[in-house]
Order: structure tokens, then sequence, then C-alpha cells
């Protein structure tokens, strides 16, 4: 059949309501564990998985090789599901009727994304999941592109690490450190949205990061072609930046401008791989102690206290960029 050929996503799949738990009642352990499970949530972020739990002797979970649906929250967030996993309120899981690769499954997951502009917050997807149209199958000639376009990433993808050797966290060896005392905390100087939208105009040289509280893209929102307003307020590269309301830690490879309170953090000795571990920590204490209510300004990210691999009674800034470079994909870095 071709690919105008529609059918409700009920023709399709089964739509079931999932497991139905709360996260505040489940015992939280890391992925690595022998019986955690992915917890799915409404968020539309990390492929759905908000946290990984320690399964329940009396729930069974989610089947594995399905789609998770947002029906509220983050409406129409749809992720395909490898592995059998638990699921919190308003998640809709859909089994396939018929045999489907992982392929056709994402492919089915962009496509019911794709309606998220028909939902907001005060009209969610419960009742009208079901109904909504999907191509019945996919035509052999995007089969025959999306097959080349998965090879073509798999080669450019490699899983070895930079360097060949394994590394233990022995964090009982670690040491608390101030962030303000280790590090150059700064705000950056805002340049407002409305400012921004006035030199956009030429789109022959968008090469400057615009940099927000977003806590998603490398909380990147746009780039901008640079020029004389922009040139003064431009912050020089390779250092860490912090939303006071995106509560994200991210590393910033290229120059860049940014909007309002975005936290700038600088050591000389940082580089993307040292970065990637600090803000690992960053995040961990960022997740931990800031919220809506208390935002994460320039004088409490620089009381934060980390914990840090020491040499010396200093940070081991060696080790932790050889740590990140021992980890599979990290020649993808490079």
């Amino acid at each position: 059949m071709a690919m105008n050929n529609l059918v409700k996503v009920s023709d399709l799949f089964d739509v079931i309501y999932g497991v139905n738990l709360e996260l505040v009642n489940l015992i939280q352990c890391k992925s690595t564990n022998k019986n955690s499970v992915p917890f799915v949530s409404r968020t539309e972020k990390n492929n759905g998985v908000s946290a990984y739990v320690e399964m329940e002797l009396d729930v069974e979970p989610n089947p594995a090789h399905t789609l998770s649906v947002a029906g509220g929250g983050s409406v129409l967030s749809t992720f395909y599901q490898p592995l059998p996993y638990y699921s919190g309120r308003d998640l809709y899981i859909l089994v396939p009727k018929r045999k489907m690769s992982v392929m056709e499954m994402l492919f089915y997951a962009k496509c019911i994304s794709a309606n998220k502009y028909k939902y907001n917050y005060g009209r969610q997807a419960n009742k009208t999941l079901k109904n909504i149209l999907l191509p019945f199958q996919i035509s052999e000639e995007l089969k025959t592109r999306l097959n080349i376009y998965h090879k073509e990433l798999e080669k450019s993808i490699s899983r070895k690490p930079l360097i060949d050797k394994k590394i233990k966290l022995e964090t009982e060896k670690w040491e608390d450190f101030i962030v303000g005392k280790l590090f150059k905390v700064t705000l950056g100087s805002p340049i407002h949205g409305l400012e921004i939208e006035e030199i956009v105009a030429d789109k022959s040289n968008k090469n400057i990061p615009y940099v927000t509280r977003t806590a998603t893209n490398n909380g990147v929102e746009l780039f901008v072609e640079n020029n004389i307003f922009i040139e003064e307020k431009i912050n020089s590269k390779n250092c860490i930046t912090i939303g006071a309301e995106g509560f994200k830690a991210f590393f910033q490879p290229l120059n860049f401008i940014n909007g309002n309170k975005i936290n700038i953090i600088r050591h000389g000795k940082l580089n993307k791989y040292i970065a990637l571990f600090i803000n690992t920590l960053l995040n961990l204490e960022i997740e931990k102690k800031f919220n809506y209510g208390r935002g994460a300004t320039k004088e409490r990210i620089s009381q934060l206290k980390l914990k840090l691999p020491v040499n010396n009674g200093n940070p081991d800034f060696e080790y932790m960029e050889n740590y990140i470079k021992s980890l599979p994909y990290s020649s993808n870095l490079a």
C-alpha cells in the first residue's frame, strides 16, 4: 500500500494504559543494577526515562518493543522502549498488532509526535490518541532511505573509547571543593530575546550560539550572525553555563552570547572532557538544591560544594579527563 493510505493508531497498535506508578513510592537505583528497570514518565527528554528504579515483585513492567505515549504533561511525547519498563500516570503503551521492526516503531513514534501541535496542558490526548491517523505501512522507497541512513549512522558512531584503560571511580578518596573558590563564576551580559529578533535577518552567517535558560539542546536556543551589535557581548568559549531557572550545566565549545540570568563558570584547565565530568556532578547538586521557587543564582552556585578526585590536595583534572576518555563512545567527542 502507498504512504497516503491512513489508518487509526488503534488499527496498528493495542492502546493500553501503563502500570501507573508514583516515582516517590519506588526505590531509585543506578541503571547498572541487576534488577533495575527504566521509569518512563510524561517528560519529553531522555527517551521519556526520568529515573531507574528497583523492580517490584508484584508489579509486572510494561513490555519491551512498545511505544510509550504521554497522554498529558508533555502531550504526545512518544518514544520507542527497547526494554521492559515502569510508567507513571497518563502514560499509554502502544503494542504493535503486527510484527514491526525497530525502524518501523521509530517511524510511527515520529508520526505520532508530529501531532503535538494539536494539544497542550489544557487539552490532553487521553481520549483521542487511538484515533490519530498514521500511514498503514512505510513505502519501500522510504524503507530503503531509512536503512541507508541507519547504516551511515552506525559507521559514524564508534563505541571505541579514546584510551583503552579501565579507570575506577574511587569516590571515597575524593574531597570537597567550593565552586566559587575553585572556579571563576560570573553572570553573562544578557541580550533580550526581542533584541535577538532584530539581528537574525542575515541567514548567511548564523555562527554564534544564543544561550538561554532552556534545559535542552546544550542551552542553545538558536544561532545568530555576528555583527557590531553583539560583538561586545560575546563570551569566550571553553566554559560551563548554568541558567538560573534552566537548572542544567552545559559546556560551551564555541564563543556565544546569552540571554537573561546565565551563570558562566571558568577554569584555566577546563576542556570538554573535564567539563563533562564536572557537569555530571554539578547537575546532581543542582537537582537536589534548586527549583522554580529557589533559582540557581550566581551566589548560590558559588556556594555549592563539589566532591572531586584529588592529587596532593588539588583537584585531579588529569584523572577527570582520562576517566571520560576511557568511556565507550568517547572517541565521538574528539
